[in-house]
């Protein structure tokens, strides 16, 4: 028999089936054990099912292990069989453990024993003829049959109170029930692990759900899985609903990849037919393979259960109510090589394998177990989820089929008819007794004219006679989805269309129906966000699961970002998270070199960036006709300009690629930049818009890197790559482009190390592939980007140590550049300048829902501009609830914490005052660099607030030099006047020299002057009362020198005056909060 080995990067074949090996039918020594409660109880009862081909001795032995100890022996027992040979019988054992490990503690049981594991044993040993090794030969080791199972550890909480059978004086007794609810509930470890819980939409793409599973902590779970990797028990237990049967060869479910990236066991694919394909590593190195005699259903639920001991593969096929559909065995008499820990699982697809067209429900895998279906815990959590995908696709076969059959006729050229109704004699004859009439097939039934109404009306209106009239079926039902869908996005970009949500709905669902899922993302973002109808979660999710698995990128984009941050019902899941934004990010990097479909470059413009805002333009703009008319003069720079935005159409420009090649050949010729010769260069060399010439291409490149352009000299590299295929002229030049700093040479040259022809290294070197992909990514570079989240996420490589959130991060970055959502948030912006208030309203809901921030911060603004939009078409609230999302993302502005942080302040709306996330919102506006956040945390101070040490600590403030008030105050002033404008006066600058003025003036009045001045003012008192007393017998000339006199106490009381102003200021703060407090949408302290 000839098996089919696996190496390196041909991981992607699989191994060729092999026949199924006949089970060898003659008596076998063997013992089971089935217990019917699983758990750590006495009397518990298990039924020990055994075989004795020889005098036997079958032996029970339970050992636990504890936080303390392992391998303990905690329960033996052992009977002789000597005559019921060849016989199967079974006995019935109850098992009875320690007090301390089944009970809770009581006046008795002082201390109870948290129990981690406990295995439980069964072993058959031949009777000894002699006398010699007796002891040996009864050992598990030397077992001629043997078997165990695992038994659940019970909680010291949840365990039951023994009954002593005492009576207690009543003191004794009221205090143990004072202290009976008092032990803590601790964790235990279990081999069961449920790799996903949630709904998870496969699309057939080459991207899925990455899973790696590490060592058990526990030293005796531990110590059976090493066991086990020569002898491998395991189950895994998937629910499916699958939609197609693999169009490629394998498609996959679930398989394991090793450090070497290579398959591994299990790895379980499905074929063009719909059978299942399980491929084993062997401990000797080869693969083999075996395909099972069923295939899977289509369109219901299902769970797929498969589990593995020794040589022995049990396949079955389950439906929603628990009952085995399917069943097969294979028994081989070859050894499976199994550790899960020596690399990852996959979930669907990967760089190796198509995925299946599927949603994939709860999946479970019991890591050292072998369990029987009804022994299996995986149910169908969310099964009106379920439901509604099942009724989803019910509906939408009628649908096609309508638009199927109603297309074929009219194609034919037969008009529609209302009842097919014949107007005479002969044509009832002839329909009935000639060829049949294409009315028939057209033919249907009242009850689906009714229910379909809607769909029926529009394909009326539809023309089907345009040459353009696509011939495929299932084209033909896509291209009527997208005229559906064209007229409805229409209406909802009028003035008043979102107040007609209700109507548009049924022509939504018919549209994603046709295969059109920008509909269905239409439908998701509209349940969830109440726009224009009430919330509907359920329909949100359903919509938001059908349109990723029909690849639309928005949809894919959604599910990805509420699973990064676990909002609105969806569960945080950063693995499933990966797996979405993965997918996005691969067409982002293919949609780039694609100049087709509704694509736009992705801009970050804020709609309080009043410069950003006048720059924007439009074909007959200002700014580009200035740019035109530079361009035709002949400056290089604006020539250069024009043709990247119609390029990739940037700034409010359409994209336009053939008018961009123009200005791109334009520059090239008139004005030797070699920017624009190089772009040029490119474009001749891949043919987009223009017809290909290498001979030019390879001129100008070399032209524009003979003037010392760095992506030139990449350029030339690319072109010995890929036209000469002279990798040592392609290094080369990479080498000298990455000096240069050049991100793309960077990733050229891993790309040369990881596929081993890299001049003069021999073979692969991963290590080094890495490290370069790395420096691109840092540079910016979208493929080597992705190379580093596949390594964070998979941990495969040494230099890349496994970080799922950091693989989402760099995934969700690549994703977010994509040009179709770039076309969205161009729409959106566009009708914002329009004043197309309702248009921008609806196409920033759209993008804000990916998850992109700088749509979740302008759609925040724009309701808070057109409050009585917001309130009109959205069930949620749309300020509170994009700041937050804002504030979510790692890199949300300044001001959106400052928004948030007035919120938690002052309480926004149905919230509640929180001051402590006030204070955080305010810190993390003042990290960003923004002045206003060190101020409001300075006027907090003011208000006797404190902030919390670990914020400090945030802020980098060393609390041991600033421990007081004033000195904290000085430092969050200082702060706030460093990072404001220097050259301006500012309310940095004023809070700081105010806050100086007062240290002053408290210093005075608190230091030693003040006895000078106290005893300066007696002395001028004295005096005065002297003088006062003189004057009342002086002659009137001595009442002209009074008025001197009393200069001096005038004087004083201006002075009294003049330190008034700065004790009113100290004292306005408070009166200021209180007046702010009526506007909670300004912040704490205004510029």
């Amino acid at each position: 028999m000839n098996f089919v080995p696996a190496f390196g990067k041909e991981t992607l074949r699989t191994t060729a089936v092999i026949p199924q090996f006949e089970r060898n039918m003659g008596h076998v020594d063997f013992i089971h054990l089935n217990v019917l409660e699983k758990k750590v109880l006495n009397n518990s009862e298990v039924s020990v099912q055994y075989l004795c081909s020889k005098p036997c001795i079958v032996n029970l032995e339970a050992i636990a292990s504890s936080e303390f100890r392992t391998g303990v022996s905690v329960y033996r027992r052992r009977w002789k069989d000597e005559q019921n040979l060849y016989v199967s019988r079974t006995r019935q054992v109850h098992l009875k453990f320690p007090s301390i490990m089944v009970y809770r503690d009581d006046y008795v049981i002082r201390n109870s024993v948290i129990v981690h594991s406990v295995i439980l044993y069964a072993w058959i040993s031949h009777a000894s003829v002699s006398s010699y090794d007796v002891k040996q030969n009864e050992s598990y080791q030397w077992a001629v049959a043997r078997n165990y199972t695992f038994l659940e550890a019970v909680p010291p909480f949840k365990r039951p109170y023994k009954d002593h059978k005492v009576c207690l004086q009543w003191g004794t007794d009221y205090l143990w029930t004072l202290q009976a609810n008092k032990i803590p509930q601790c964790p235990h470890e279990s081999d069961g692990v449920q790799i996903l819980s949630f709904i998870y939409a496969s699309s057939g793409e080459k991207t899925g759900i990455v899973k790696k599973f590490e060592r058990f902590e526990n030293r005796e779970l531990e110590t059976v899985r090493q066991h086990q990797i020569d002898y491998p028990m395991f189950t895994i237990s998937i629910w499916l609903y699958l939609l197609h049967y693999c169009e490629m060869d394998l498609c996959g479910i679930l398989y394991f990849i090793d450090p070497k990236e290579m398959y591994s066991t299990p790895a379980v694919f499905l074929n063009e037919e719909g059978y299942i394909h399980i491929q084993m590593h062997l401990i000797r190195g080869d693969d083999l393979a075996v395909k099972t005699s069923f295939s899977l259903p289509l369109r219901q639920w299902f769970r797929l259960d498969l589990s593995f001991k020794g040589g022995e593969i049990e396949v079955s096929s389950v439906g929603k109510n628990l009952k085995r559909h399917h069943h097969q065995s294979f028994i081989f008499r070859e050894d499976f090589y199994y550790d899960d820990t020596a690399g990852y699982f996959v979930l669907g697809g990967s760089g190796y394998a198509n995925g299946i067209e599927a949603f994939f429900g709860p999946v479970k895998y019991y890591r050292l177990n072998v369990l029987e279906t009804e022994q299996i815990s995986n149910p169908l959590y969310d099964k009106e989820a379920t439901e509604q995908i099942e009724l989803y696709y019910e509906r939408c076969m009628d649908i096609q089929e309508i638009v199927s059959g109603y297309t074929h006729i009219v194609r034919q050229g037969q008009p529609v008819q209302k009842d097919c109704h014949y107007e005479n004699y002969y044509s009832k004859q002839i329909h009935k007794y000639g060829e049949k009439s294409k009315c028939d097939a057209f033919m249907w039934g009242k009850e689906l004219r009714e229910k379909y109404q809607s769909l029926f009306k529009l394909l009326k209106e539809m023309d089907f006679s345009s040459p353009d009239v696509l011939e495929d079926e299932n084209d033909t039902v896509l291209e009527v989805g997208w005229r559906i869908f064209e007229k409805v996005a229409k209406g909802l970009s009028s003035a008043d269309g979102l107040s007609n949500m209700g109507s548009s709905i049924p022509l939504l669902v018919d549209s994603s129906c046709c295969g059109y899922h920008k509909a269905s993302y239409f439908l998701a973002v509209i349940f969830e966000t109440g726009l224009g109808v009430p919330v509907d979660r359920s329909k949100g999710l359903l919509y938001s699961l059908v349109g990723a698995q029909g690849n639309e990128r928005l949809s894919v984009m959604n599910l990805g970002y509420k699973h990064y941050q676990g909002i609105n019902n969806y569960p945080l899941d950063l693995e499933l998270s990966y797996a979405y934004y993965s997918n996005i990010a691969i067409k982002t990097s293919l949609d780039q070199h694609t100049i087709t479909g509704e694509q736009a470059f992705v801009e970050t413009v804020r709609l309080m960036d009043d410069e950003l805002l006048k720059a924007q333009t439009k074909e007959n703009g200002d700014v580009f006709m200035w740019l035109k008319h530079e361009a035709t003069r002949g400056n290089a720079a604006a020539q250069q300009r024009l043709a990247q935005m119609l390029f990739w159409g940037q700034q409010g420009v359409a994209k336009n690629p053939e008018a961009a090649i123009e200005w791109y050949e334009k520059g090239a010729i008139e004005t030797e930049d070699p920017v624009l010769i190089y772009d040029y260069a490119i474009v001749l060399f891949k043919g987009q818009g223009v017809k290909k010439n290498t001979k030019l291409a390879l001129e100008l490149m070399k032209k524009a890197a003979a003037k010392g352009l760095p992506q030139a000299v990449n350029g030339l590299g690319w072109y010995y790559h890929n036209f000469k295929r002279d990798y040592r002229n392609a290094a080369k030049h990479w080498l000298i482009a990455e000096e240069l700093g050049n991100p793309d040479a960077s990733y050229n040259l891993g790309v040369l190390y990881l596929d081993g022809i890299f001049p003069g290294v021999p073979g692969r070197n991963q290590t080094v592939a890495a490290q370069y992909f790395y420096k691109a990514a840092q540079g910016g570079h979208i493929e080597g980007t992705l190379r580093c989240s596949l390594y964070y996420i998979t941990g495969n490589m040494e230099d890349f140590p496994r970080d799922p959130e950091k693989a989402v991060i760099w995934a969700k970055h690549v994703a977010e550049k994509n040009g179709y959502l770039g076309h969205v948030i161009r729409k959106a912006l566009s009708a914002y300048l329009e004043l197309s208030w309702h248009e921008a309203l609806l196409h920033y809901v759209l993008a804000a829902e990916t998850g992109i921030e700088v749509s979740q911060s302008n759609l925040a603004h724009i309701c808070e501009e057109r409050p009585d939009l917001a309130t009109k078409y959205l069930a949620t609230d749309c300020v509170w609830r994009y700041y937050n999302f804002s504030v979510s993302q790692i890199n949300a502005p300044s001001f959106a914490y400052l928004k948030m942080g007035d919120f938690y302040y002052y309480g926004y709306q149905n919230q509640s005052k929180d001051l402590e996330l006030s204070v955080r919102m305010y810190a993390q506006a003042a990290l960003e660099g923004d002045s206003q956040g060190f101020f409001n945390l300075a006027l907090l101070i003011e208000e006797g607030n404190s902030i919390p040490s670990y914020i400090l600590d945030h802020l980098e403030i060393d609390q041991t030099v600033h421990s007081s008030n004033i000195s904290l105050l000085q430092e969050l002033y200082y702060r706030c006047w460093n990072y404001s404008n220097k050259e301006s006066v500012s309310p940095c600058s004023l809070a700081l020299l105010y806050f100086y003025l007062r240290v002053f003036w408290n210093n005075i009045l608190q230091s030693t002057l003040i006895y000078f001045m106290g005893t300066f003012l007696l002395s001028i008192l004295v005096a005065f009362t002297m003088q006062y007393f003189q004057s009342l017998s002086a002659s009137n000339s001595l009442g002209t020198r009074s008025e001197p006199s009393l200069d001096e106490p005038s004087s004083m009381g201006n002075n009294e005056d003049a330190t008034r102003p700065e004790q009113q200021d100290e004292s306005t703060f408070p009166n200021g909060l209180a007046q702010q407090e009526l506007n909670p949408q300004n912040h704490l302290a205004t510029s």
